[in-house]
């Protein structure tokens, strides 16, 4: 017995395998996590190593070099590139996609056990996450007229007690602090009187190391009882510390509060954040590289209230809350797939001018979206403006089936058969067909393997949630939708309670086991009978009265539908009589306007992913190097102030100094940079309020600005030119070069180049010969040094468990000029003083402030937003510009940045696209047992594509990777009409009817499910295409490919489709009498 014949007869049936399909999807629904995309960027390990004190070139010779040869050789690894900055190195690993990154990690950790580094370098830290991404949060903590003690006390509120509980969070990998000040002991030797002692900050530092600790002096045992013996000499307040003993002779003793000053002071201040022009503490938090950001946020912002209550005083607020853009743009996408839904159905009632079969079709669309949630939850698939994008363009497919199905149905009815007749025969009749259709459009996916890369990544998800709703979307048009036709009004419910007869009941025995089988199988009954036949009345009688209102408010509208679908039936009969009359000039007329809408692609401009207005952005700012922070802060604020009283931006909070940034980004650090973070009040005023920012910059001397997004994934600026070489002043004048070159034109903005000078440094180069005829060495000497200037962290002063550096240092009076480094005396027990110029050359020196490495190589590395225009056109200027520079023979130049992938997604789109059409051929030759009707059918394919070029060249609309898997959905797609089509002209031939006369009535029969199926499609879909909300930037270009494709693609296929097949048909059929017997004896 065949699934149709089974849904028809068993209908009870039905209903509970749906329920609990419907059930099990609202359960998966609930798990599924929410993304703003599905992961695109590839899996990284960050191997970050500090070498304090150390200058670029000795951390990439000391430190990345021998990390990047011992890590190169890791099982998966795509690519691995290098930072080394002054006192640090960044290595990151770039993996393939699907490496397991916990045996990955483990390798990595091996590799680095077998290396050996300077003994002065730390251990290396994994970083599990892209450092390089924007945090998902930052918390501002501010306090009103806050002063130097305030910020102390915030910060250390913000260290001990805020931290500390967000970091134990499930899913933070890291929150960072910035802005504040951290408290510090500072105690500033006067040099003079410690000449006079005798005494140097060595001794000094080791006294204060000796007093300061609290020791175990072992167990004494008396009696029974056993007693710890400890000494505590640990300081408790620094008024302890002054009184520790520094000197003293037979008749002096001199503590440390007389030779120096001890200051309740603060760190060297390396960033300031504002938000408005009030200084605040900012909380950064990162999440682990495969967690949930709206899941991780959430528990954040959750937690608040209880952070709020550890101190009322100060105003704990989200500044930034990267999953507020992620849950709006997913929802606007659930609203744009349910509009698509109501106007569907919409649609179908128009045709059908009736509310039962309307919502007889319709129950495709929810049971199959939420059938498709249960499998996305098994297959791993997070909602995401993809998976739910497939959804969306789903839904105008998922009545497809269903409308071919009863539309046969409803033909064979009118052919004088019975309803259960009817619904099993005009179910078998299109089976195939449905089927075939389905097949073809799946097979558009099957091609997915061979795409990598971002394209891979957002194919993916789109793809499978596509296939699961179409699937279950056949199984409703094959079981549902017949069971649902075979029955109507309330005539076919009797059958669902069946009386039976009574039974004799002669003995004792027989009544008490008829009664107690009859009360112990009520609930069943009450569940499986009469609940089902409960709901199935209610909805019948609710279809009814809805179908009554909606009849009086529609009657107008589908009385004008139908005047105007009537006039579209008797214009399409003659034009297609026409077209079969001149078959040879439609094809040319057709074959004229494919080829002139393809002429269309090289305007249309191309990049890998449209970019998204997320309602704000940053300006990156760089000052010269040697620029203080305050300084930096003074810029910001100045910038700040520039749009401070317009009504279009929300807020703006500043970073001056890198700070706590984790970035490995070598534009991002030092005292000389910072950020204006803006929020906007109206997400369309970006470029206005961008432009303001830049004419304020502009007047600014030496000052760079750079307009940043945030980060949702790590895409590279869009043009990145890496210059490759060793000579790191020859890489560097190539890099200043081309940046030159580039200004030159207005299409690039923000140009930067990794290899810039760095912090102005004064080298100190000792005389060997000179300090050993003094009898002195260099160490020691640079110790002195480094003591007076920078000073030494003697001990730590502990308060509440709080760990408090205490810095020894010389007074500020004598370090805050160059000339006191000069005149430094370098033995300052020495009865003859001998300043540092005696000993050493002191000059000012300018050295990179990072070089970068990519597949162990040196690069400098140019990058440039677009000012206007598109990827690919920028891409062919820059090549163009770099052509007529003369580069050295030992430079060499390519292109990275977004370019390279997408090239690369590009390439693999292409192959796929080609493989999708290739294998919907295969399935429609199968289908069809025929290899000529296939190809009739897949002329189609390019009428779509120019359909596409055509919609994306009047909207404005670039080639992208999205628009790529629009195409390539479409080739599954568009088929499906010419599918319906062909096959209903074969039936008719098989039955014995003429080629010519079967072709026009096929075409007249197959007119109306055509144009319900492609305009469900297309309005199921214009929600998307309307671009309206936050993410369309994403999701509008593919609604536009398929809508305008397959429109375009109908209109022909209706004319075209009946034309090619009069002229190359040669299929001989079988005569009607011997396929009857034939079916008789299947």
């Amino acid at each position: 017995m065949s699934i149709i014949n089974t849904s028809v007869k068993r209908p009870v049936s039905v209903w509970m395998f749906m329920l609990a399909v419907i059930l099990f999807g609202m359960v998966g629904f609930s798990r599924l996590a929410v993304k703003l995309l599905p992961d695109l960027s590839y899996p990284t390990i960050t191997i970050r190593t500090q070498y304090e004190g150390a200058a670029p070139v000795e951390v990439e010779q000391l430190v990345s070099k021998p990390i990047e040869e011992a890590a190169g050789i890791v099982k998966g690894l795509r690519k691995i590139s290098s930072i080394s900055r002054s006192g640090m190195s960044d290595v990151v690993l770039e993996f393939e996609w699907g490496t397991d990154m916990d045996m990955a990690s483990l390798e990595v950790r091996e590799k680095l056990d077998t290396i050996e580094l300077p003994l002065d370098v730390k251990k290396p830290l994994l970083l599990r996450f892209n450092p390089n991404l924007d945090p998902i949060v930052r918390l501002a903590l501010s306090l009103p007229d806050a002063d130097d003690q305030s910020l102390k006390q915030m910060r250390t509120f913000a260290e001990e007690e805020l931290k500390r509980q967000l970091e134990s969070l499930s899913g933070v990998a890291a929150v960072r602090l910035s802005g504040g000040l951290e408290q510090e002991v500072h105690i500033q030797l006067n040099q003079e009187k410690l000449t006079q002692l005798n005494l140097n900050a060595d001794k000094i530092r080791e006294r204060i190391a000796a007093e300061n600790i609290n020791l175990s002096a072992g167990k004494v045992v008396q009696g029974e009882k056993e007693y710890l013996v400890r000494t505590l000499n640990q300081f408790n307040s620094l008024d302890e510390l002054g009184q520790i003993i520094v000197y003293r002779d037979n008749q002096t003793l001199v503590r440390l509060f007389e030779v120096a000053d001890i200051i309740d002071a603060h760190k060297e201040r390396n960033d300031i954040t504002r938000i408005g022009s009030a200084e605040s503490i900012e909380l950064a938090i990162y999440k682990e590289g495969d967690a949930n950001t709206v899941a991780v946020a959430r528990k954040v912002t959750a937690k608040l209230d209880a952070l709020k209550k550890l101190n009322e005083k100060a105003e704990l607020k989200v500044i930034y809350d990267q999953s507020e853009f992620i849950e709006s743009a997913v929802s606007e996408v659930t609203s744009a797939a349910l509009i698509g839904s109501l106007l569907s159905m919409l649609v179908i009632y128009l045709f059908l001018r009736d509310i039962v079969p309307t919502l007889i079709i319709s129950i495709s669309i929810p049971f199959s979206v939420i059938a498709t949630f249960n499998m996305m939850y098994f297959a791993d698939i997070s909602l995401n403006i993809m998976s739910l994008g497939g959804i969306a363009l789903a839904v105008g497919l998922l009545v497809d089936n269903a409308i071919v199905v009863l539309e046969n149905i409803d033909r064979c009815r009118k052919l004088g058969m019975n309803k259960l007749d009817a619904a099993v025969t005009g179910t078998k009749e299109v089976a195939g067909a449905i089927f075939a259709s389905t097949m073809t459009t799946l097979a558009v996916f099957v091609p997915l393997v061979f795409v990598d890369g971002v394209a891979g990544a957002l194919f993916s998800d789109q793809a499978l949630t596509v296939t699961f709703a179409l699937l279950a979307s056949l199984l409703v048009a094959l079981t549902t939708i017949p069971m649902l036709a075979s029955r109507e009004g309330f005539k076919a419910l009797p059958h669902l309670v069946q009386k039976r007869e009574k039974p004799v009941l002669d003995t004792k025995f027989a009544k008490v086991k008829h009664y107690g089988a009859t009360v112990c199988s009520f609930p069943f009954v009450l569940l499986f009978s009469y609940l089902p036949s409960l709901l199935l009345t209610l909805v019948l009688m609710l279809s009814r009265a809805f179908s009554w209102l909606a009849g009086l408010v529609m009657r107008p509208i589908s009385a004008a539908f139908n005047w105007f679908y009537k006039l579209l039936e008797s214009v399409y009969h003659k034009l297609l009589r026409q077209a079969l009359k001149f078959s040879w000039l439609t094809m040319a007329i057709a074959l004229t306007l494919t080829v002139g809408t393809m002429s269309l692609v090289p305007k249309l401009g191309m990049e890998l992913i449209p970019p998204m207005n997320q309602g704000e952005f940053y300006v990156e700012v760089l000052l010269p190097p040697g620029t203080e922070v305050r300084e930096t802060d003074r810029v910001l604020q100045k910038l700040a102030l520039s749009i401070k009283d317009r009504e279009d931006v929300k807020h703006a909070y500043s970073q001056a100094g890198s700070g706590g940034l984790m970035t490995s980004d070598t534009s991002r650090g030092g005292e000389n940079w910072g950020r204006l973070q803006v929020v906007l009040a109206d997400h369309q005023a970006f470029d206005a309020v961008t432009r303001v920012l830049r004419s304020t910059a502009m007047r600014i001397p030496e000052l760079e600005a750079k307009i940043r997004h945030p980060e949702l994934f790590s895409f590279k600026t869009p043009l990145e030119i890496e210059v490759i070489g060793y000579d790191l002043a020859q890489l560097k004048q190539t890099a200043d070069n081309l940046i030159s070159a580039l200004s030159d034109s207005d299409r690039f903005a923000d140009l930067n180049t990794s290899l810039r000078d760095g912090q102005p440094e004064l080298s100190i180069r000792f005389d060997h010969a000179r300090l050993a005829a003094l009898g002195m060495d260099a160490p020691t000497v640079a110790n002195r040094i480094a003591q007076r200037i920078g000073g030494t962290v003697a001990s730590q002063y502990t308060v509440r468990d709080r760990k408090i550096d205490i810095l020894v240092r010389s007074e500020l009076e004598e370090r805050d000029q160059i000339s006191d480094i000069d005149s430094m005396i370098i033995n300052p027990n020495s009865n003859q003083p001998i300043p540092l110029s005696a000993v050493a050359d002191v000059s000012l020196n300018l050295g990179p402030s990072a070089i970068n490495r990519i597949s162990q190589q040196r690069v400098a590395i140019v990058s440039a937003n677009l000012a206007y225009g598109d990827l690919n056109d920028a891409v062919l200027e820059a090549r163009s510009i770099i052509d007529q520079q003369n580069l050295p023979s030992s430079i060499q130049v390519r292109f990275g940045g977004q370019n390279e992938e997408m090239e690369h997604s590009f390439q693999s789109l292409q192959i796929a696209l080609i493989l999708a059409v290739f294998l919907v051929y295969l399935v429609m030759a199968s289908q069809f047992e025929s290899l000529v009707h296939p190809l009739l059918i897949l002329i189609a394919v390019p009428m779509a594509v120019g359909g596409s070029i055509f919609g994306l060249f009047i909207t404005q609309t670039h080639l992208s990777v999205v628009v790529f898997i629009g195409l390539i959905m479409l080739a599954g797609i568009v088929v499906n009409n010419a599918i319906v089509l062909v096959d209903r002209i074969n039936q008719l031939r098989q039955q014995g009817i003429e080629k010519l006369s079967a072709i026009e009535e096929a075409a007249k029969s197959r007119l109306r499910p055509i144009v319900m199926t492609t305009m469900t499609t297309a309005l199921g879909l214009a929600p998307m295409a309307l671009g309206l909300g936050d993410g369309s930037e994403v999701r509008a270009p593919m609604a536009i490919t398929v809508i305008f494709g397959l429109s375009l693609a109908t209109l022909l296929t209706l004319v075209v489709i009946p034309a090619l097949y009069a002229l190359f048909d040669r299929k001989a059929f079988d005569a009607p009498a011997k396929v009857a017997q034939e079916g008789e004896s299947a």
